[in-house]
């Protein structure tokens, strides 16, 4: 049985909950991810959107990943805590931002990706997989 994942934003004007296993969940230390994050790597877990329900209103800012793909950032248009991502390599799925859950220490990451634009200050776990770039880029 999947355990119930919940979060929100940091006024408490989003809120979500998940109840599914996640496809995967890792860390992502591509630039864009530097960027809208403000930190070193965005941790996120990956879950069917399908079984996500989000309670308030959010707002998508679009952009072009380093892979060439869409990303679509999803925000509280209230406070600006970043919260979902929603990949075009992958559909069907939905990215929720570790640091947003109610329990973050649930977050168990399988995975550092894009570490070729990794930051020298950032200490990667070593006992996790690292991925120059997407894993399924890479075959």
């Amino acid at each position: 049985m999947a355990k119930l994942l919940s979060g929100g934003c940091l006024c408490g004007a989003v809120r979500f909950e998940a109840s599914a296993e996640p496809v995967f969940s890792g860390n992502c230390h591509c630039r864009d991810c530097q960027r809208s994050s403000g930190s070193a790597f965005t941790p996120a877990i990956f879950v069917q959107s399908d079984q996500v329900h989000i309670q308030g209103t959010v707002k998508y800012f679009e952009s072009r990943a380093d892979s060439g793909n869409a990303i679509s950032r999803g925000f509280c248009p209230e406070c600006g805590s970043q919260l979902f991502a929603k990949l075009q390599m992958m559909p069907g799925v939905l990215g929720l931002r570790a640091g947003t859950l109610d329990t973050p220490e649930s977050f168990r990451p399988t995975l550092d990706m894009y570490t070729a634009s990794a930051a020298h200050w950032d200490h990667m776990d070593p006992a996790l997989p690292k991925f120059r770039e997407a894993p399924v880029a890479q075959g």
